[in-house]
């Protein structure tokens, strides 16, 4: 690894170790968004600029890291922004915090797993730089794929910048508007859990399926065409 990589990987590990050393997750907690809201408020009311900017900045950060606290994050952005503007600012954030920790990711450490693993991972890029936008897409839509580990294992393949790009900003876009929309009622949310009931999160499954039908129908339409 040449000194450029060990210098942004170095940055990386100082960043996630300060976060941890210092306790900052304190900070991401219901409790904490609840008690500080009102004071959030009163200052976006004088500094809207620097609010939006400082928001979305520890937003990036946050997604980049792979840190704990999105869902509050997403939260905070509807208790101080609103469910439109929230969606919009929370959105953006994630979206350029997960391409950083691909681009990134991918910077540090493709070249040396794709030496080692490029054989067996053929298969799998061809069928990415065919319909990896789907893939995505599903990937983002249903929640129970961590989404931190999603960015983290892109990079591994071929998937073009483009693609991860537009399927993570559309992809995330009814997740978060759920808990930019739950923040903005902040005072009736008890717990995270309260969020993603059973009944929203198979919407979600039904949304990453339509998002495979393109797939599932070339893949079946492929096996039932008769050989020429």
């Amino acid at each position: 690894m040449n000194v450029r990589k060990s210098g942004i990987l170095a940055i990386a590990v100082i960043g996630i170790a300060l976060f941890f050393w210092l306790d900052l997750g304190r900070f991401l907690t219901l409790d904490a968004l609840k008690a500080n809201r009102q004071s959030l408020l009163e200052y976006k009311a004088d500094h809207m600029l620097i609010m939006v900017s400082g928001f979305m900045a520890v937003y990036i950060i946050q997604t980049a890291l792979s840190l704990p606290g999105a869902a509050i994050m997403s939260l905070a952005a509807g208790a101080i922004f609103g469910p439109l503007l929230g969606t919009l600012y929370a959105v953006c954030a994630a979206s350029i915090g997960a391409t950083l920790a691909f681009l990134v990711t991918r910077y540090l450490l493709r070249d040396m797993v794709l030496a080692r693993f490029g054989g067996r991972l053929e298969a799998m890029n061809r069928e990415l730089e065919q319909r990896g936008f789907n893939y995505l897409l599903f990937l983002r839509l249903v929640p129970v794929f961590p989404f931190f580990l999603i960015n983290l294992a892109a990079w591994l393949t071929r998937l073009p910048l483009r693609v991860f790009v537009t399927g993570t900003l559309i992809g995330i876009i009814p997740g978060g508007f759920v808990y930019v929309n739950a923040g903005a009622s902040l005072a009736t949310i008890t717990s995270l859990g309260g969020i993603a009931t059973p009944r929203v999160l198979g919407s979600f499954a039904l949304l990453g399926l339509f998002a495979l039908l393109p797939v599932l129908y070339a893949k079946f339409t492929s096996r039932t065409r008769p050989d020429p």
